[in-house]
């Protein structure tokens, strides 16, 4: 069990606004950290400067405060801090390379991904491996692949229990820079979960195969990892595809105090934490802190948030 302080985040990309799915892991990571007494931090994910814009950014801290979703330290960008990640990746140098494959290059060529889960391949986004053309091209200024360890390791999951995965078969050599100097994502949260302190994730259960990948990125890094994960089911629409940006998730509204604490009603309600009916009418600080003295993972075992 660790000792050191408690602390989790919430890190959105803002490549849109704040909707309900996102807002619901929110709402989880908050109340559950606050319930052991830790701190919750705010950290806005918008290394991918092409899909990533400030206007979604201010919109999402702006729902954050109005929600009564405070973070408990400085709120930072990733966007600033490319130098640090350059420093590890320079770190990584070892085992990572330079690759000028595109995907019309593999198209032919790519090895099928090999799922760990009680998932589907295409329920998990799992991309086809990448057969290794440029391992030993000695080449530069191209985009770089980290190779990832063949071990089948495992950690264990508050919500899903023991999980089981080989991050050189389900992801194979992952891309941790593109051509045009994007850093990835899961290189960059990697490095400032480790950088934050961060001791506990909850995520939504579409991240959990890079899991076992970011434990090993963070070893190799020098840097902690988080003790404790929790990957929460995913809410549904209509069509049975998750709720995000991408599927046209309709934003949330916080623009009165009445219509915030509908919503963290809403998002205690989908997390099964079964609020009582007229909770909804007080103002968002006390369903916050409803949540939060309630606060109860037992049910989310097994859980499917639904259809929205």
């Amino acid at each position: 069990m660790t000792t050191r302080p408690i602390v989790g985040r919430f890190a959105p990309s803002p490549t849109g606004h704040l909707h309900l799915g996102s807002l619901t892991t929110a709402v989880a990571s908050f109340c559950h950290v606050k319930s052991m007494g830790g701190d919750w931090l705010v950290r806005i994910e918008d290394v991918d400067f092409e899909r990533c814009k400030p206007k979604f950014a201010t919109s999402i801290l702006n729902d954050l405060d109005n929600l009564g979703l405070h973070s408990d330290g400085t709120i930072i960008f990733q966007s600033h801090r490319t130098d640090i990640y350059e420093t590890y990746i320079h770190q990584l140098s070892a085992i990572s390379y330079h690759c000028t494959c595109s995907r019309k290059d593999l198209a032919n060529h790519a090895i099928p991904a090999v799922s760990f889960y009680d998932l589907s391949i295409k329920d998990l986004n799992l991309a086809p491996i990448y057969p290794r053309f440029c391992l030993h091209k000695q080449l530069s200024n191209n985009k770089i692949r980290l190779c990832l360890p063949d071990v089948l390791s495992a950690f264990f999951d508050g919500i899903q229990g023991v999980v089981w995965d080989n991050p050189a078969k389900s992801l194979g050599d992952v891309v941790i820079k593109r051509q045009n100097n994007m850093i990835n994502y899961i290189l960059a949260c990697t490095i400032d979960d480790g950088l934050q302190g961060i001791s506990h994730v909850m995520r939504g259960l579409d991240i959990m195969p890079m899991t076992i990948a970011q434990l090993c990125i963070a070893r190799l890094c020098g840097l902690p990892h988080a003790d404790y994960f929790y990957h929460l089911p995913l809410l549904m629409n209509q069509d049975g595809q998750k709720l995000s940006k991408q599927n046209l998730a309709t934003p949330i509204d916080t623009s009165t105090p009445d219509k915030a604490s509908d919503l963290l009603f809403q998002a205690l309600t989908l997390l099964n934490q079964n609020p009582p009916k007229d909770l909804h009418k007080n103002p968002p600080a006390v369903i916050l802190t409803w949540g939060i003295n309630h606060w109860d993972n037992q049910r989310l075992h097994g859980a499917t948030l639904g259809a929205f």
